[in-house]
């Protein structure tokens, strides 16, 4: 039987090799371009920061379980990768962020304009290593990643409006249910359902049906992201990559907040919702801790941990039902160690 400490390797292996395949493919596609030396250097710029490539490794490994040769999905890898970024640069100027990857933000250094041009740069440019996938799988497959993308896009931005709109009206009514919802759109489709569904496509030639996997993506993923949501309010700033309290500055309406809405007296609620009213600017350093102190007292921080590892555990579940006729390997093994490396990773 494989120990906690044994899947966290797998996965941090796996992590890196695949990472490394998808950051050499990137580079190929974000050079090249000589006419305007300055622009291309901002677009590389968050793509040379670094990261997991969490979604591209699970899309290279789904592929490869299957039966993929490892070239097969390397362009659906990268192009997962150039569209996270763009999202992740939108998401910043949209968030108001200062930090990224432990440096500035691109809106930061080089103002709001310029880093949603760039955004936008890195989204388009997504899209051509999913055409250039005709040439490597055919036209009818090459349609169908691109037609899963842009579902997944869709879902992406729908659950990115919800989170927006409640910082925008001061949505303090809200349920686990509403968090969950989505998370499910703005996280769940494109770091884990998408990548896994493509991957399936591409090792099966289009030959399975891509709705079995829904479930595992969705409880991983949400458990992905309220990990990393607690990450923001546990860990110090230089592990974590971004700003610490970040969330709180923001006004995310994360597990952690909702659950403090509930739990809070009617005096703090009343406070929360006049802090959580006004925009970063006006926020305190002094807000900031009474809210991360509040999460403490009520026990919220506890509540989303245990959570989030209740979804871990029916990933974990929905891996062996949706996954139980793949062949043992390294990518199938590495696949089924992401819910507990989720909930344990720093």
């Amino acid at each position: 039987m494989r120990t906690a400490t044994d899947s966290a390797v797998l996965v941090r292996e796996k992590l890196a090799e695949y990472g490394a395949a998808t950051q050499a493919r990137m580079r190929e596609y974000l050079r090249g371009r000589p006419r305007n030396p300055e622009f291309e250097e901002l677009i590389a710029d968050y793509p040379q920061r670094g990261g997991r490539a969490l979604r591209a490794s699970l899309c290279l490994a789904t592929a490869r379980a299957f039966g993929a040769y490892p070239t097969d999905a390397l362009n659906s890898a990268v192009a997962i990768e150039l569209l996270h970024n763009a999202f992740l640069v939108h998401d910043d100027v949209e968030d108001e962020s200062e930090e990224r990857r432990g440096r500035p933000t691109l809106h930061q250094r080089h103002g709001v304009p310029t880093a949603i041009n760039v955004g936008d740069a890195l989204a388009i440019l997504s899209l051509r290593p999913l055409i250039d996938n005709a040439g490597t799988l055919g036209v009818r497959l090459a349609l169908r990643i691109l037609e899963e993308a842009e579902r997944m896009a869709h879902e992406s931005v729908e659950g990115q409006s919800l989170e927006l709109a409640w910082r925008q009206h001061n949505v303090v009514e809200l349920r686990e249910v509403d968090y969950l919802q989505m998370v499910l759109k703005k996280t769940c489709w494109y770091t884990t359902i998408y990548p896994m569904r493509i991957g399936a496509l591409i090792g099966t030639r289009d030959g399975v049906e891509l709705d079995r996997y829904l479930r595992f993506g969705f409880f991983v993923g949400a458990a992905f992201q309220i990990q990393d949501d607690l990450l923001n309010l546990l860990e110090d700033e230089g592990r974590y990559g971004k700003e610490r309290y970040g969330d709180i500055w923001e006004g995310k309406r994360t597990l952690m907040l909702i659950h403090l809405l509930h739990a809070a007296s009617t005096e703090e609620r009343a406070r929360l919702s006049r802090v959580l009213g006004v925009s970063r600017a006006e926020r305190t350093s002094e807000d900031v801790s009474w809210i991360r102190e509040r999460m403490e007292e009520y026990g919220s921080i506890d509540y989303a941990r245990q959570i989030a590892h209740g979804l871990a555990g029916a990933a974990q579940h929905e891996f062996s039902v949706a996954c139980a006729d793949l062949p043992d390997s390294p990518d199938k093994r590495f696949m089924e160690a992401l819910p507990t490396w989720v909930i344990e990773r720093s």
